[in-house]
């Protein structure tokens, strides 16, 4: 891990790994987040940058990868992809954050974006499906729930291609 993080850091940087900041530019670099269509959603999510650029530390870059390896849990794999998932922040699923959700998984260009309905239609049986608590919204928990049912989920890591 401190090698790939090492490589992706301008040569300048390179000597100095511990204390660099690996910018969002090169964490896209990677191939694992090159076509992932949650790919700035990660970096914000991992990142702990206070100028809100999304770089990283070696420790983020850990936590990352750490995240989408093969050994981690359930429980971790879920819970990481429930924030990214969590677009506003705001510790629920609400509509905006499905909607959100679907388009970044069916692309939003003309040709694949959903029709309102079909949009509405989706989010419906999400929510009759997830939200247990029947309060429009998808908590923490509720994912959770959903997706310990999804063997998918656990064996190809929740947001690897």
């Amino acid at each position: 891990a401190y090698k790939r993080f090492s490589e992706l850091l301008p040569k300048e940087e390179r000597e100095n790994a511990c204390s660099a900041r690996l910018p969002k530019s090169r964490i896209l670099m990677l191939p694992e987040l090159r076509a992932n269509p949650f790919q700035h959603r990660i970096c914000q999510v991992f990142s702990t940058s206070d100028n809100g650029d999304h770089s990283m530390s070696f420790e983020d870059f850990l936590d990352m990868l750490s995240a989408f390896s093969d050994s981690a849990t359930l429980d971790v794999k879920s819970y990481y992809a429930f924030r990214i998932f969590d677009f506003d922040d705001d510790g629920i699923l609400d509509r905006k954050d499905l909607e959100k959700l679907v388009n970044c998984l069916t692309g939003q260009d003309e040709e694949s974006q959903l029709s309102s309905a079909d949009m509405e239609q989706l989010i419906q049986n999400i929510l009759e499906e997830s939200d247990i608590d029947k309060d429009g919204t998808i908590n923490l928990s509720e994912f959770q729930h959903v997706i310990s049912r999804s063997p998918d989920f656990a064996r190809c890591g929740g947001l690897q291609q």
